[in-house]
C-alpha cells in the first residue's frame, strides 16, 4: 500500500487518511514511510522498528565497558579457559575497587558473544583445534583408478588377546592397514604386539602388493581376497616409522611416490579413520573387547572374558573384511568395494606387481651402511659370515646396505650394487634366533651393570639369562608373557611376509606354577572351546 503511494508521485490526504487507517498507524508515520521508500525504494526500508535503543546499543559507561573488554582479553580468552563464572567475580573485584557498578552477567555474556568466536576458540583451545572447526573443508581423495592412492595407518586394536599355551592375557595387539581409496578395499593387514616400525610397515606393504593365495591357504580361509598390486601412491601421515629410510629406498626401487598429510590434519586420512573405525567397531561384538572408552566398557571385564591368540584373532579378522566388509555397500560408492575394485581393474587393466615377489620385502626392510670386512660384516655388536661375501672383497672398503629384520636377527641380508640380495647368517651358527629388541635390551643391562665393551659372546649370554627369567615369571606377569610371544620360534628362518608376526609362541611355565593355573582356567578354556567350534573352522 505504501509502494503504492510512492510510486504514484502525488498523494492526497484522503488516501494517505485511507492508508494509516488500514495500517493502524497515523497520518505522519505514513507520510515519513513514503519518504523512506522514495528515498531507499525496497520492501525492507519500511519495516517499523520497535521504540527503543537499537539491538546491540553500549549503555554502559565507558570506564565499565574498557574493564569488561580488558578482562575478556586477558581472563577469558587465555588456554586455561575459565568459565564465565570466574570472569564475572574478577569483573566485580575489578569494578569495586574502582568505585564503578559491577556489570551483570548478561552484559558480559552479551559483550563476550559479540567476540569472533574462531579467535576465541583459538585462544581458548589452540590453533588446531580452531583450524579443525572452521577451516573449509576440501573435498577429500577423489581417484579415478584403483591402487592410485593407497592410504596405511596403525591402530590398537580394542580387544585383549591371550598366549597361545596358559591362555593368560598379553594384553592389545596393533592393527597396520593398507586401504585401496578407489574401492574402498583393504589391500593388507598387519597384526602385532609391537608398536609400529619400519619392520611392520615392510610386512604390511607385502602382504597388501603380493597375492594373498599362500597366505589364505595357511590361515584356511575359503574365500576370495584379488586386491593386490603396486600402488602409484602412498598417502601416510607423519609417523617416524613413515619416515624412515627403509620405506623410501622401497618406494624409490617400485615406482611408489609417497604423499604425506599435512601435519595436525586428521582429516585428510578420513578413508582409512573411518574404515578402522567400522573395523573396531565389529571388533567391539567379540569377546575381551576393551570397547572404544572405559564408560562404553562399563563394567565388562575384558581380560577376564579373553579367549583368543593373536592368530585366532587374525583368522576372524581376515573373515571380517573380505566377507561382510568387502561385500557391503558402501555409503560413498553406492556399491560394494569388491564390486568397485572388479570393476575398476576391468576399466584399467591388471595391477602390476614387483619383478621378484620372493625379495620385494626385502627393499622395504632397515637397513644400516657397513663395510664387509674378510672377517664378514658387523651389525648390532653380532658378526655375520659366509662365503658368498667373498667376490665383495675386492681391496677397496666400499660400504653396502645391511639389511635386517628385527624380529628375527640369525642372519641379515647385503643388498648388491647390481642388484639382488645375499642372506648372510650369524658367524657362528650355534647362535639361538633373537629379536633385535631382545639384543638390544641385553646390550643395554650389560652397559648398566658396568661393561665397557660389550661383545657377541655377552650378549647372547645374557639374552639366555633373560629367556630363563622370562619363562619363571611369565605365569604370573602379563609383561613377561608379552615379551615371551615376541620371541622366535626357533632357529633361523626367512623373511615371513604373512600379516601376523607374533615372534613364536609363549615358552610354558615350570609344572609346580602350571598346575594351579590349569585347574583355574578350565570355565574360561571351555567358553573358548565352544565359541572356537562356531566361529573357527575345525
Amino acid at each position: 500500500m505504501v509502494r503504492s503511494l510512492a510510486v504514484s508521485g502525488t498523494n492526497s490526504r484522503t488516501a494517505v487518511k485511507a492508508a494509516a487507517v488500514a495500517l493502524g498507524l497515523s497520518v505522519a508515520q505514513v507520510y515519513r514511510l513514503i519518504a523512506t521508500f522514495r528515498a531507499n525504494p525496497i520492501t525492507g526500508s519500511l519495516v517499523v522498528t520497535k521504540p527503543g535503543p537499537r539491538k546491540g546499543t553500549r549503555l554502559l559507561p565507558c570506564d565499565v565497558e574498557q574493564r569488561i573488554e580488558q578482562a575478556i582479553n586477558d581472563i577469558f580468552m587465555s588456554r586455561e579457559r575459565p568459565t564465565m563464572a570466574k570472569l564475572r567475580r574478577d569483573l566485580r573485584k575489578d569494578c569495586t575497587a574502582a568505585g564503578l557498578k559491577p556489570p551483570s552477567r548478561t552484559a558480559i555474556q552479551a559483550r563476550v558473544s559479540a567476540r569472533s568466536l574462531r579467535e576465541m576458540v583459538k585462544a581458548r583451545e589452540g590453533a588446531a583445534a580452531a583450524r579443525q572447526r572452521f577451516v573449509p573443508v576440501r573435498p577429500g581423495l577423489r581417484p579415478r583408478a584403483p591402487l592410485e592412492v593407497v592410504q596405511i595407518d596403525h591402530t590398537k586394536v580394542d580387544i585383549q588377546l591371550v598366549d597361545e599355551q596358559a591362555r593368560a592375557v598379553l594384553g592389545r595387539p596393533w592393527l597396520t592397514l593398507l586401504l585401496d581409496v578407489f574401492s574402498r578395499s583393504v589391500l593388507g593387514f598387519y597384526l602385532s604386539l609391537d608398536a609400529p616400525s619400519a619392520a611392520g610397515v615392510a610386512m604390511a606393504i607385502a602382504q597388501g602388493i603380493l597375492p594373498k593365495t599362500e597366505w589364505l591357504m595357511r590361515n584356511d580361509l575359503r574365500v576370495a581376497w584379488p586386491m593386490h598390486g603396486l600402488p602409484r601412491s602412498l598417502h601416510l601421515d607423519n609417523g617416524a616409522e613413515f619416515h624412515s629410510r627403509a620405506l623410501k629406498r622401497g618406494c624409490q626401487q617400485h615406482g611408489v611416490r609417497i604423499d604425506y598429510r599435512p601435519p595436525a590434519t586428521p582429516r585428510f586420512g578420513g578413508h582409512i579413520e573411518r574404515l578402522m573405525g567400522t573395523l573396531m567397531t565389529r571388533v567391539h561384538a567379540l569377546p575381551g573387547t576393551t570397547s572404544s572408552s572405559v564408560t562404553a566398557r562399563g563394567d565388562y571385564p575384558s581380560e577376564q572374558k579373553a579367549i583368543l591368540t593373536l592368530r585366532e584373532f587374525e583368522h576372524i579378522l581376515g573373515l571380517e573384511i573380505l566377507g561382510p566388509y568387502h561385500n557391503e555397500v558402501h555409503s560413498a560408492l553406492a556399491t560394494t568395494p569388491a564390486v568397485a575394485w572388479a570393476d575398476g581393474i576391468t576399466a584399467c587393466g591388471a595391477p602390476a606387481l614387483p619383478p621378484d615377489p620372493a625379495a620385494f620385502v626385502l627393499d622395504f626392510l632397515p637397513f644400516e651402511q657397513r663395510v664387509v670386512r674378510r672377517e664378514g660384516v658387523r651389525l648390532f655388536n653380532v658378526t655375520y659370515f659366509d662365503g658368498t661375501l667373498a667376490p665383495l672383497l675386492d681391496g677397496t672398503e666400499r660400504s653396502y646396505r645391511v639389511k635386517y629384520d628385527p624380529r628375527d636377527m640369525s642372519a641379515v641380508f647385503v643388498e648388491l650394487i647390481a642388484g639382488g640380495h645375499l642372506r648372510i647368517p650369524c658367524a657362528d651358527l650355534g647362535r639361538p634366533a633373537v629379536t633385535l629388541w631382545e639384543q638390544r635390551l641385553a646390550t643395554r643391562n650389560l652397559r648398566e651393570a658396568g661393561h665397557r665393551s660389550v661383545d657377541e659372546t655377552a650378549i647372547f649370554a645374557a639374552i639366555a639369562e633373560q629367556r630363563r627369567v622370562l619363562a619363571g615369571a611369565q605365569a604370573s606377569s602379563k609383561l613377561a608373557r608379552r615379551t615371551s610371544a615376541r620371541l622366535p620360534e626357533c632357529g633361523p628362518k626367512g623373511v615371513d611376509a604373512s600379516p601376523t608376526t607374533s615372534l613364536g609362541t609363549a615358552k610354558p611355565a615350570d609344572a609346580d606354577n602350571r598346575a594351579g593355573d590349569d585347574e583355574a582356567s578350565v570355565p574360561a578354556v571351555a567358553e573358548r572351546d565352544a565359541w572356537r567350534t562356531e566361529f573357527l573352522p575345525p
